[in-house]
C-alpha cells in the first residue's frame, strides 16, 4: 500500500476525531497524568528520507506534523526540560540487519537523507540516539540518559507510528517509563494504520493526547 496524506486538511481536527474514537474504545486511565518535569520529550526519527518529498520513504502526512513537533520542542526548552531525538541510519559495511533482509534496503548512515530535517534540528547539548532497528533502546544509552535525567515519563513524537514509535514505546513500559503520545504529532504511512497502532498502544502501554493537551499541562 503506497503512503497516503490523510490530512489534507490539517491534522488537528482528524486527531478530535482519532481521541475520540480511541477514548470510546479503552477505559480512562485518570490516575496517569503527564507531569512534564518528570517527562522527556523524544523525537523519533524524523530523518529527511521519511519527511521531504524526496526522500525514499517520503510520508506524505508527515509533514504536517512538524508544526506540532516544533510546538512541543519550543515548549520542553524553553523550561528546561529533557528533549531527545532518534536517528535511524545504518553502516556502509552491507550489514543492515533484518530491516535489511526485510526491506531490501535500508538508510545509509553517509547520505542526506539520514539527517534530521532543518526544521527540527537539535541544539547543541541534545543527546541524538543513533539506532539501526525500530527499538530505540535497543543496544543504545537512551535508558541510561533518561534515568540520569530523572525522567519517569516520555512523550513520543515522530515516525513512523506503527514501526519505530510503537515499537519503543512497547519498550520505553516494560522498562517502567509512563508513555504518553501527541497523535497529532506522529505520522505513518496509511490513517489506518496510524490509528489502528495508537489504538493498540492505548489498550496497554499508553496515553494518547493531542498536542494542545500535551501544551496545556
Amino acid at each position: 500500500m503506497r503512503a497516503q496524506d490523510y490530512t489534507p486538511f490539517g491534522v488537528e481536527e482528524r486527531a478530535a476525531l482519532w481521541l475520540e474514537n480511541i477514548r470510546g474504545a479503552v477505559p480512562p486511565r485518570n490516575h496517569l497524568q503527564l507531569q512534564p518535569d518528570r517527562c522527556a520529550l523524544l523525537v523519533v526519527d524524523m530523518n529527511r528520507y521519511f519527511i521531504e518529498p524526496g526522500g525514499r520513504a517520503f510520508l506524505p502526512a508527515a509533514p504536517r506534523i512538524v508544526p506540532n513537533v516544533q510546538r512541543l520542542l519550543h515548549r520542553w526548552r524553553d523550561t528546561g526540560r529533557s528533549v531527545v531525538f532518534t536517528r535511524h541510519g545504518h553502516g556502509n559495511d552491507g550489514d543492515g540487519n533484518m530491516l535489511q533482509r526485510f526491506f531490501g534496503g535500508v538508510i545509509s548512515n553517509d547520505s542526506e537523507e539520514a539527517d534530521i530535517v532543518d526544521a527540527l534540528v537539535p541544539r547543541p547539548g541534545e543527546p541524538v540516539i543513533a539506532k539501526d532497528t525500530y527499538d530505540a533502546f535497543f543496544r543504545t544509552d537512551l535508558e541510561a540518559h533518561l534515568r540520569h535525567r530523572g525522567a519517569t515519563q516520555v512523550l513520543i513524537a515522530g515516525v513512523l507510528t506503527h514501526m519505530c514509535c510503537e515499537t519503543t514505546a512497547r519498550s520505553a513500559f516494560c522498562r517502567g517509563f509512563e508513555v504518553y503520545l501527541p497523535v497529532d504529532a506522529m505520522a505513518s504511512t496509511t490513517e489506518e494504520r496510524h490509528v489502528q497502532s495508537l489504538l493498540s498502544l492505548s489498550t496497554c502501554v499508553a496515553v494518547p493526547l493531542s498536542t494542545a493537551e500535551v501544551l496545556a499541562t
